[in-house]
């Protein structure tokens, strides 16, 4: 009988804070190891934690955007556990009384619609961080950074509801739209800003009983959660197939062997001995408040992917790109309100723009290059004024001069070559030098007339008409003088 997995996510974003979620140390990242630290956020005795207003906001945002009740009461609880980068000996939590509970995240296109449960919402403290490498002695010693310590969290908990990897790995992708879209995350996984705890179980097809859970711990891309989920679907189903028992346990992704190890067994909520954080009142959200907030929620990923592809006519993998990210999304109606021409903006925006910026390794937030610029071009295309090709070569000027694309084209010479006389004489020329591919084109090759076109287009160095040197070919061709 077939095996299914059921996957459930627990989502770690950190907020954009200024400052950490309960003292007044610098919650940026990068910083030397262990200057952005103070008696609280290392838990010396006395120290008292006093909680920031803006995480609070941060995460009664994100709860809205996914449609959440809001819990006007909430609790801070201490969540005990031991490790070497958590210096109090517990975190600050939330366990019985989240910020928020009972969500909804929806994404997909077609005939693929996903609808995904969100449990609970809640905040927390960061640990700190232990560096392993980069030492003369990590071979035998173990390095601690505390300036990740007390930076502020939310935890966002999904139904165990999906029941493959590929769809974990899009349900993670739409969360982290999500939160950037509302300005609660960055969407940094390289610097840990956003972390996935992904649980998996194994049952037999047509069960409805869920097996044992194994979480899978820390994992910082797409790519990974859906191969670590791959291959412990796998593990799973080889240990029942031969009589085994699956171990409620933590396992780590190993990306350079693409396996899953046991980390630890795992525990349960009594382990961590919860109990109510005795330096901290509860936590109350009056709903004048709640709704200030929800007044300030942007469009959300999927509402304008929507609106993108009913509005504009784009197909929806277009509009599901462009809505990765609120930065995009602008970037792409600035420009395509500019040109009239969407598709055209989209093709730019997923073709030539992100291939400069995958080469900087940059966003579109960071990029130097303005929507007006980019429309520019696409309008001088648009107008036959230059060539797709020679519109290339315009678009990396553009983007590395800052200068606008019709002065690039009139200071350069590279407007499209209309007259039919001068085209006339280079295509005669092209066909002279070039009477092999002539021949096998009036013998019945006419494959070759793409290859005379392009011969044209190189003499004209891209700036011909391409319609009208085609028309041409095709006339010319027949001319046997020409030989």
């Amino acid at each position: 009988m077939d095996f299914e997995p059921v996957i459930g996510l627990e989502i770690h974003a950190r907020l954009l804070t200024q400052t950490k979620i309960f003292c007044g140390c610098s919650a940026t990242f990068g910083a030397p190891a262990n200057s952005h630290v103070c008696p609280v956020c290392m838990g010396l005795p006395g120290a008292l934690p006093a909680l920031n207003k803006r995480a609070v906001e941060h995460a009664i945002k994100a709860s809205l955007a996914f449609g959440c009740t809001i819990n006007q009461t909430s609790i801070f609880a201490r969540k005990n556990y031991f490790y070497p980068d958590l210096p109090k000996g517990y975190q600050i939590s939330q366990y019985e009384q989240p910020v928020a509970s009972k969500g909804l995240l929806e994404y997909g296109f077609g005939a693929v619609q996903r609808r995904i449960g969100i449990v609970r919402v809640h905040l927390e403290e960061d640990a700190g961080k232990s560096l392993h490498s980069g030492f003369p002695d990590s071979d035998r010693k173990t390095y601690l950074d505390f300036n990740r310590s007390g930076v502020p969290l939310v935890e966002i908990v999904t139904e165990p509801e999906m029941n493959s990897a590929a769809d974990a790995a899009r349900c993670f992708e739409r969360l982290r739209s999500v939160l950037m879209a509302v300005g609660v995350n960055d969407g940094n996984m390289e610097e840990g800003s956003l972390r996935c705890d992904a649980n998996i179980s194994v049952r037999r097809v047509g069960e409805q009983a869920l097996g044992v859970k194994v979480e899978i711990k820390n994992i910082n891309s797409f790519r990974f959660l859906q191969r670590a989920l791959e291959y412990e679907f796998e593990r799973q189903i080889i240990v029942l197939q031969g009589g085994g028992v699956i171990l409620q346990e933590t396992r780590l992704w190993d990306a350079e062997d693409g396996r899953t190890y046991s980390m630890r067994i795992k525990e349960e909520a009594h382990d961590y001995r919860y109990f109510p954080e005795p330096d901290l009142p509860p936590l109350r959200i009056s709903s004048e408040w709640i709704e200030e907030i929800r007044a300030t929620l942007p469009e959300l990923p999927e509402v304008r992917r929507k609106r993108f592809v009913e509005d504009y006519g784009l197909p929806e993998n277009d509009a599901l790109f462009l809505t990765q990210s609120r930065e995009l999304a602008d970037f792409f109606e600035l420009t395509a309100t500019v040109t009239k021409n969407a598709k055209a903006s989209s093709n730019w925006i997923m073709g030539e723009l992100m291939r400069k910026l995958n080469e900087q390794g940059i966003s579109v937030a960071e990029s130097s290059l303005l929507p007006y610029d980019l429309a520019g071009l696409i309008k001088l295309v648009d107008a036959g004024t230059i060539t797709i090709p020679i519109a290339k070569v315009v678009f990396d000027k553009l983007y590395a001069s800052g200068r606008s694309a019709e002065s690039i084209v009139q200071e350069e010479g590279l407007g499209q070559i209309d007259d039919e006389v001068e085209l006339e004489r280079i295509v005669i020329e092209t066909i002279r030098c070039n009477l092999k591919a002539a021949e096998q084109y009036r013998a019945g090759k006419t494959t070759t007339l793409g290859f005379l076109v392009g011969q044209v287009m190189k003499a004209t160095g891209g700036t011909a008409n391409p319609k009208l040197v085609n028309n041409l070919l095709r006339r010319l061709l027949h001319d046997q003088t020409l030989e």
